[in-house]
């Protein structure tokens, strides 16, 4: 064989060779809700669970990036962009949305979902001990624990009498749950409790504004993975909203040493 010939056919080689550890290698599709700057510290642990699992993005498992930026909408385009990669399997997360997303968009490929509602009413399982089909995952049950932080809010208020609760309204089954278990709770110890609705950074805005005029005696921030996304922001208008200017002076000053 000539030499020229022998150089093109090792470069082939190598060249299969590499396709075929590629193939090897399997391909996690992430599909969050929020941003991957808001859920930075969330993906720390991820992967230090991949390294404990012995797992490590780069050298023997791919990762697939599909961030919605909080515009739900989109979670349907970017599961089936994953389905069509043909990922191993799809992880789920960022509130209820992804997770109902994945499963429409595949019924063979594993999904794994993070919710904070009871995944046997949103129809993603049918059973919390035995997940049937292709997806399972864990339920924090935030939802069930409106009613709690309602009540907690009263014994640490004692005088307490009119509740704010932030939800965000693109976040449907989130909101429903914490509105119906905060509303309840409040009825039962004699509270108003008044939604406000946001689910851009200008709405938080808006919310306060309307919290300046309207005043509560507390603010119930519904846990959604916008608003943790927003956290410093929600952390700076509360601030705002409930201290006078030379209390936050002296609290800014107290957090600067």
């Amino acid at each position: 064989m000539r030499r020229r010939e022998f150089i093109v056919a090792l470069g082939g080689a190598v060249a299969m060779a590499r396709a075929a550890r590629a193939q090897q290698v399997p391909v996690i599709g992430f599909l969050g809700g929020t941003s991957q700057d808001g859920f930075a510290e969330r993906l720390r642990g991820f992967h230090q669970g991949l390294r404990e699992a012995s797992y490590v993005e780069g050298e023997n498992v791919a990762i697939e990036f599909r961030w919605a930026e909080n515009q739900l909408d989109r979670l349907s385009t970017l599961a089936n962009d994953l389905v069509r990669k043909r990922v191993s399997v799809i992880v789920a997360v960022g509130g209820t949305v992804p997770a109902i997303a994945a499963k429409a968009a595949t019924a063979t490929i594993p999904i794994v979902f993070a919710i904070g509602e009871d995944p046997i009413k949103l129809g993603l399982v049918t059973s919390l001990a035995r997940p049937d089909g292709n997806i399972t995952g864990v339920n924090f049950f935030i939802g069930e624990l409106a009613a709690k932080r309602v009540e907690l809010l009263r014994e640490m208020m004692p005088s307490l009498k009119r509740v704010a609760v932030l939800v965000n309204p693109a976040n449907p089954a989130r909101t429903e749950t914490n509105v119906r278990e905060a509303e309840a709770a409040g009825r039962a110890i004699g509270l108003q409790v008044h939604i406000f609705n946001a689910s851009t950074p200008t709405e938080i805005n808006v919310a306060f504004a309307t919290l300046a005029r309207e005043p509560s005696d507390a603010l119930f921030v519904s846990p959604d993975p916008f608003f943790t996304v927003r956290r410093v922001q929600l952390a700076n208008m509360a601030r705002a909203w409930c201290c006078p200017p030379r209390l936050q002076h002296a609290i800014l000053s107290k957090l600067a040493v």
